[in-house]
């Protein structure tokens, strides 16, 4: 009897090639569409239409010989990773849904429907890899990055655990995207030519402010321009300081700046200091200036929006972050870091970000990750990831 693997089918190339590996390396396959989200507010025109989605991938399991099925996982959806992006950024914290999605309903809630069908195991498109250490204690999977380093999407499935990677297949891990299309093209796949999805996991490409206008409010309040002289910045050397840091240089190093309103100058109004993120450069909506201006803190208990002038701002920068220990998640649990230990490994803060050479020290109240160079726009809620080379072996929601 062949293992059987139940895909997820989005309609799209990659999920459609994924599909045809699995059948050429002989498993019995079937093709499930998981319709995520009905509600079209905020959404941009043409971007991730359903109707399309579905059809595109009936056609491809036509074409291929299996079995596909629908499932309506837009309620879990919902609560676990739409009103958790709501209440983040109600918090003045930017959310990552794409990687709650991948642990919450990919490999959670879409497990179990696929287990209804009989699945041994489950497959994506994703493009990253794993294999097993044979341990005396027992199997250890590793997630790897992807072979394309252009597509690499392993930072989406670092929250994903061993009993979820256990039963995951990634059959297009270690292909680059060209020779996905190329395939494609070579079956003759509907989707060969279809542009890859942009946006929120099954939402779509969003006008975030009136996304989230569902449920946030908008409400005015002020935009203060913080100057680059401000007293308060600190020099950032490109270096990793020791083992023996002190604790207290630990916390200057990851603490965010503390903006108040005596900071700087207001120079105009917003419409909610939620609906911003750091980093962020679009919507200030203020001109006169030589360079533009972009979100260094958001205030959102007093509804003000710190902002500084040029990409170079040293508000945009920061050493180091920290993790509370509830938030640590440990893909490779068997190298979970003690209390008082230290380790160097490479992190990204965000998809595509370069992996970037980093220390990190495990403490009591969490985990603090100090990196060589300061790095752009960290802004809690956002998702640290660190490997070992190509593996990735833990995550954490940035807390500070």
């Amino acid at each position: 009897m062949k293992t059987r693997v139940v895909i997820g089918l989005s309609g799209g190339v990659d999920s459609s090639v994924a599909a045809y590996k699995l059948i050429e390396e002989g498993y019995e396959v079937i093709g499930l569409f998981m319709k995520n989200w009905h509600d079209t507010t905020g959404l941009l025109e043409a971007d991730c239409p359903y109707d399309d989605d579905v059809m595109f991938a009936e056609m491809v399991a036509k074409k291929l010989g299996i079995p596909f099925y629908k499932v309506d996982l837009s309620v879990p959806y919902r609560s676990r990773v739409v009103d958790y992006m709501f209440s983040e950024y109600e918090r003045g914290r930017t959310p990552n849904p794409d990687v709650l999605c991948n642990r919450e309903i990919k490999f959670e809630s879409f497990v179990d429907e696929a287990k209804k069908l009989g699945a041994d195991f489950v497959a994506t498109g994703h493009y990253c890899r794993k294999d097993v250490l044979n341990l005396p204690d027992g199997d250890i999977y590793r997630l790897l990055a992807g072979a394309d380093k252009n597509k690499d999407q392993s930072y989406f499935l670092c929250q994903v655990t061993q009993a979820q990677l256990k039963g995951a297949l990634f059959p297009i891990g270690d292909i680059d995207k060209p020779e996905v299309r190329k395939i494609a093209k070579e079956l003759g796949l509907a989707s060969a030519e279809r542009k890859d999805s942009q946006g929120i996991c099954f939402v779509g490409k969003v006008d975030l402010p009136t996304f989230l206008q569902q449920q946030l409010k908008a409400k005015t309040g002020r935009i203060i321009e913080v100057p680059s002289a401000w007293e308060a910045y600190y020099n950032i050397a490109s270096d990793l300081p020791g083992d023996g840091i002190d604790d207290n240089e630990l916390i200057r190093l990851t603490i965010p700046y503390d903006y108040n309103p005596s900071s700087g100058k207001t120079i105009g109004k917003h419409q909610g200091a939620h609906f911003f993120t750091i980093g962020q450069r679009k919507g200030i909506n203020i001109g006169g200036y030589k360079n533009p201006l972009f979100v260094l803190a958001t205030d959102v208990q007093k509804n003000i929006l710190y902002v500084g002038e040029g990409q170079d701002h040293p508000g945009l920068y920061r050493k180091g972050l920290f993790i509370a220990k509830d938030e640590i998640h440990w893909i490779r649990p068997d190298l979970k870091m003690a209390d008082g230990e230290t380790r160097d490994y490479k992190v990204r803060i965000r998809y595509r970000q370069p992996l970037e050479p980093a220390r990190l020290y495990k403490r009591n109240k969490g985990l603090y990750i100090l990196f060589r160079d300061a790095q752009r726009g960290v802004a809690p809620g956002q998702f640290a990831a660190w490997y070992d080379a190509d593996e990735l072996i833990g995550s954490g929601v940035i807390n500070s």
